[in-house]
């Protein structure tokens, strides 16, 4: 047992996370030097890494798809923290904030990550299969809270700026949540059949034959060091954006930039596991994960930035610009003519990334 006990606590994926939780509270405010911050960084990406391997742990315990919303509540809910902290800090400079970020995971999910996967998935044996079903009614939902959170404000007339009233944000608050919570019911209940992995003829591969699941214990374990992980990736990434914003500053870009940058590198862990699971031939998994985060930032976002908005002053500005609305819409056009078929080839990932460096260079040169 005190073998065991000492092996898991010399394994790099259990020393990383509590190593770089550990700079975190050391560096937590500070203005750092610029080696300490290249050591920030390598604790960034060594946490990513971590948090990749403790979630397929956990993920291969409970199942599909179960696994993939661990991880993707497990980041948002951590992102929507970071958010309000942010917002509460300094409303002053923040009012688009949750806009951004929440577009950013939008466009990183569904184009980047889903790209991927596709475009992994279909290198591996010519055609990417997933269910449409499940995925069709994943993307409808995010489509949906997209349009409700991010659209909407744009055009109402309660208020002069593309914002909500009061009562609007409230309503869309509800709605995104409950949506949500409906979505989760249906996809871990009644029709979980329908975000399992198939094969090529369309049958649901309900687990994995080649390994043993991990233990109970080992699962939970895994489980709280996830939790560790993502809160290092989360905290470690805020600790660097102030070297990042001077970057940003320096390269003559868009302040709004590094929140596209700081959603880069806070969606690390699920980018990695989509594409593990995508080189596995798991596919849905993958599409499970994009389109979960997806959603979760909207759903989860939203209520949580409507609380805050009692104690935050000034305005919440929530509805898109010309350009991201139009990029929207082409996401959500392309990402319905992907997903009806239940079956992708290289084109339909090498769109959708086309979409996301489309989306990165206009956030750099609007």
């Amino acid at each position: 047992m005190a073998a065991l006990l000492r092996s898991r606590l010399t394994d790099w994926t259990v020393a990383v996370p509590v190593l770089a939780v550990l700079v975190l509270l050391v560096t937590w405010g500070r203005e750092l030097p610029a080696p300490v911050v290249v050591v920030v960084a390598a604790l960034l990406g060594g946490a990513v890494l971590a948090a990749v391997h403790h979630a397929e742990v956990v993920a291969h315990r409970v199942g599909e798809p179960y696994g993939s919303l661990v991880l993707a509540v497990a980041v948002t809910v951590i992102e929507v923290a970071l958010i309000v902290t942010l917002m509460i800090s300094g409303p002053e400079k923040t009012q688009s904030l949750a806009r951004d970020t929440v577009f950013a995971a939008v466009m990183i999910t569904c184009n980047g990550i889903l790209g991927l996967s596709l475009l992994l998935g279909a290198l591996r044996r010519r055609v990417a299969v997933f269910n449409p079903e499940g995925t069709g009614g994943a993307l409808a939902t995010v489509i949906t809270l997209a349009t409700l959170s991010l659209v909407i404000p744009t055009f109402t007339t309660a208020r002069p700026g593309p914002e909500f009233s009061p009562a609007q944000l409230a309503f869309a608050a509800v709605a995104s949540l409950a949506l949500y919570g409906l979505f989760v019911l249906v996809q871990t209940g009644r029709h979980r059949d329908y975000f399992l992995p198939v094969d090529s003829q369309g049958r649901v591969i309900d687990a994995e034959e080649h390994a043993r699941p991990p233990t109970t214990r080992a699962a939970l374990f895994s489980l709280g060091l996830l939790l560790v992980a993502l809160v290092a990736v989360v905290g470690d990434a805020k600790t660097v954006s102030p070297t990042i914003e001077a970057g940003v500053a320096a390269a003559n870009l868009p302040h709004a930039f590094v929140g596209v940058i700081i959603a880069l590198l806070v969606l690390l862990p699920e980018t990695l596991a989509a594409a593990r699971a995508a080189r596995r031939d798991r596919v849905q998994i993958s599409l499970n994960l994009a389109l979960g985060s997806a959603m979760a930032s909207i759903g989860l976002t939203i209520p949580a930035i409507a609380i805050a908005s009692i104690w935050l002053d000034g305005p919440l500005l929530l509805g898109l610009g010309g350009t991201q609305l139009a990029l929207l819409a082409l996401t959500a056009v392309t990402a319905v003519l992907t997903v009806v078929p239940g079956r992708a080839n290289v084109l339909q990932g090498g769109v959708h990334l086309v979409l996301l460096a489309a989306f990165v260079f206009l956030a750099a040169s609007p």
